[in-house]
């Protein structure tokens, strides 16, 4: 699927369901080829669990065919190309851009046990020339990359650089993902590119959740621990926003209750987008104290969250029709990067995700997966989230 648009950037995508690697592969890039008009400058190859033993084989097919200056690639718990969300059958789908004069530095990262600080401090730093601001597009091993501590060390070394992307999925234990950087094929670590120069990677991360009851004042905590909220132990306030919920909102907040941790404090109110939203792990009755899945500091704001398909599939819809408004060029591509807890589990109806990025951005080539955790950046950081959909929007460069 082409950009037919004249412009100086060209995006195209393709999508197989042959089981064969070599002939998938080959078919993919012949394909993407004739869509770009030529060789490509960044490829990313993402393909199901059911192809990690064949991964290498996917990525010479494709080398031989495309001859990309970049190729990216890993496996998925499923697979987005194009119009669809395919979450339960074999598939691989190619996406490449031919981006003149845009600089694309490729990353690779492996964290050898027991030595993360050394191997976190190794980004390198003739990313972008002066004064350009790069963006991250990031793929990672869940079971050895500590993405949190990376994109701390990133943020040291590039404050305000945007990172979006994904962890790998399929697999169940260490080894089972693959992940592909040009001829190389691993099983752990991270793999990414950072782009620089005349292309704009605009980014919109939705975590798919509406807040419920008022935000409050964190008075009292311990590392991920609230004790008390505006004064009262956190469970009390969190009870008493549970009834003042009805019939399937309370039915809903016993599945899905979420924390949102305010990322901008200036702020003289709070609404979706604000928040940085966490998991609420447990509580304690006798202390009046509730976990949530990161740490909080007091004097920061949080409120209560419920997620559901409803709710998720107006905050996507949200977010990209304000970047429509809010950007004067339209988008020529896409990756999407969206949880394996979205897509027909959580909507009940399958490509919603997809669906609605084609539907507000237009019939662009569109690829992705379904990751075990999402990459992109909230209120000007870059944070690793769940159950979001994290996308990269490709255009020319605004004003």
């Amino acid at each position: 699927m082409p950009d037919n648009q004249g412009t100086g950037l060209r995006f195209a995508s393709s999508v197989s369901r042959e089981l064969d690697a070599g002939a998938a592969g080959q078919a993919l890039a012949r394909q993407v080829r004739e869509g770009l008009g030529g060789a490509a400058d960044l490829a990313f190859l993402f393909f199901s669990n059911q192809f990690a033993e064949q991964a290498g084989a996917l990525s010479d097919a494709v080398r031989t065919e495309l001859a990309p200056t970049v190729l990216l690639g890993c496996t998925g718990e499923g697979i987005i190309a194009g119009m669809e969300e395919i979450e339960d059958a074999a598939a691989v789908t190619l996406w490449a851009a031919r981006m003149p004069g845009v600089r694309a530095t490729p990353l690779r990262f492996f964290v050898p046990e027991g030595d993360e600080e050394a191997a976190l401090d190794r980004w390198p730093n003739n990313l972008s020339e002066e004064g350009d601001l790069p963006t991250f597009i990031l793929l990672a091993d869940p079971f050895t990359t500590p993405m949190t501590e990376a994109l701390s060390v990133l943020a040291d070394r590039w404050p305000r650089a945007a990172a979006i992307g994904g962890l790998a999925g399929g697999g169940h234990d260490q080894g089972d993902h693959r992940l592909l950087l040009n001829g190389e094929v691993h099983d752990g670590g991270l793999v990414g590119v950072a782009l620089s120069g005349p292309v704009s990677v605009r980014t919109v991360v939705s975590q798919g959740c509406r807040p419920i009851g008022a935000p409050f004042v964190v008075t009292k905590s311990e590392q991920n621990v609230i004790h008390e909220l505006g004064g009262a132990p956190a469970l009390d306030r969190l009870q008493a926003v549970f009834e003042s919920l009805a019939g399937e909102e309370r039915r809903m907040a016993h599945q899905a209750l979420h924390v949102g941790i305010v990322i901008d404090e200036h702020r003289e109110r709070f609404e979706r987008g604000d928040f940085l939203i966490r998991n609420l792990i447990g509580a304690d009755r006798s202390s009046g104290s509730v976990a949530i899945g990161d740490h909080v500091q007091e004097g920061q704001t949080v409120q209560f969250h419920l997620r559901d398909g409803k709710s998720a599939s107006e905050d996507l819809n949200l977010l990209l029709a304000l970047d429509r408004t809010r950007h004067e060029k339209p988008p020529l591509g896409a990756l999407l990067f969206s949880c394996c807890g979205r897509g027909q589990g959580l909507f009940g109806r399958p490509h919603h995700d997809v669906g609605v990025l084609r539907e507000r951005a237009g019939d662009i080539p569109v690829a992705g997966f379904f990751a075990q955790g999402e990459i992109g950046p909230v209120g000007g950081s870059n944070f690793l989230h769940g159950y979001t959909a994290s996308l990269a929007l490709f255009s020319e460069p605004g004003p």
